[in-house]
């Protein structure tokens, strides 16, 4: 298929008639497919890194649709690589075990008993669950943690919290929280010459054999930049970043992505994505994107449509 994508020529100018005989359904359906063929020829050969969560992972509706998205662009030459979260899954779990623990600055601090959850987790049920949903799609997907291959190896993190008494910044332990530090490429490049798609868990090992648990979109970053990939994409719970109006940013570079974060226009929970986002695209990704996980096709329809959706930094 490939090779048909690469000799056809598309003629200059191609005339669209009102349908007669065809309703309109059908007729944008197959404006769509005309409109995504030249970005099919133009990334048949790429690598997206793709983070997958959120509301996204939990509703089995746009899980499948997402798991179709995704064996779609694995047929059209592009080589995807999912990794997935899983905090809302690994906070279950640890209430159902009696396992006690807190966040801060938006990282859960990870005990060893927690990191053992967070692994069972993450390995197992929400990994294998993607794997089963892309491969019930028509896909042929394997699941792999950060452990596999030395995929993913990690150092400890450590945050500071000012006390509210003394005013005095303190270090506080996080525990097996882990940040990359090195991502080998080998067996990423090994699978772009298969039909493989890989489902990383964002679990990383240490250079004494410790287990770390990585925030998954700290994970997609760090592969994504190790990698060149051609395209981040983030998939989240909001529409993209919004500006002072609530209107979506459509394009941002890195220096406007700065600047929104210093006015106060990019705050919270948005502002370690985007500064993944910036690190990535500092490393030779071309583009990152931050999407809306609750919309169906989302990716789709920021990959292979004009307008897009969500917000880009390039």
């Amino acid at each position: 298929m490939l090779h048909a994508l690469k000799l056809y020529q598309p003629p200059e100018a191609c005339v669209e008639e009102q349908p007669t005989k065809l309703n309109q359904d059908q007729f944008s359906k197959a404006r769509t497919l005309s409109e995504a063929l030249p970005y099919m020829r133009e990334f048949a050969g790429e690598t997206f890194v793709i983070k997958f969560g959120g509301n996204a992972m939990g509703d089995e509706a746009l899980a499948q649709c997402f798991a179709r998205d995704v064996v779609l662009m694995k047929h059209v030459g592009i080589h995807p690589i999912i990794v997935h979260g899983g905090g809302p899954q690994i906070g279950s779990m640890l209430e159902r075990l009696g396992i006690k623990s807190e966040f801060v600055d938006g990282l859960r601090v990870t005990t060893k008993d927690a990191v053992e959850v967070a692994e069972m987790v993450l390995s197992g049920n929400i990994n294998k669950r993607i794997v089963s949903d892309i491969n019930a799609a028509g896909g042929c997907a394997i699941g792999l943690s950060g452990k596999d291959a030395n995929l993913i190896e990690a150092t400890r993190i450590r945050r500071t919290r000012r006390d509210s008494d003394s005013n005095i910044e303190k270090i506080v332990d996080m525990g097996f929280v882990g940040e990359p530090t090195y991502i080998n490429p080998d067996i990423f490049l090994a699978l772009e010459e298969t039909n493989i798609i890989p489902v990383i868990a964002p679990i990383g090992f240490g250079e004494n054999g410790e287990t770390f648990n990585i925030n998954a979109d700290t994970a997609a970053g760090a592969i994504a930049s190790a990698l060149a990939a051609r395209k981040l994409i983030m998939l989240t719970d909001v529409s993209g970043v919004l500006d002072k109006e609530k209107q979506l940013i459509s394009k941002m570079s890195i220096e406007e992505a700065q600047k929104r974060i210093k006015d106060g226009t990019i705050t919270g929970g948005m502002i370690p994505k985007i500064e993944t986002c910036m690190h990535a695209v500092k490393s030779g990704v071309e583009a990152s994107h931050i999407l809306d996980g609750r919309e169906h096709h989302a990716v789709l329809l920021e990959v292979f449509t004009e307008g897009g959706t969500g917000t880009m930094i390039s």
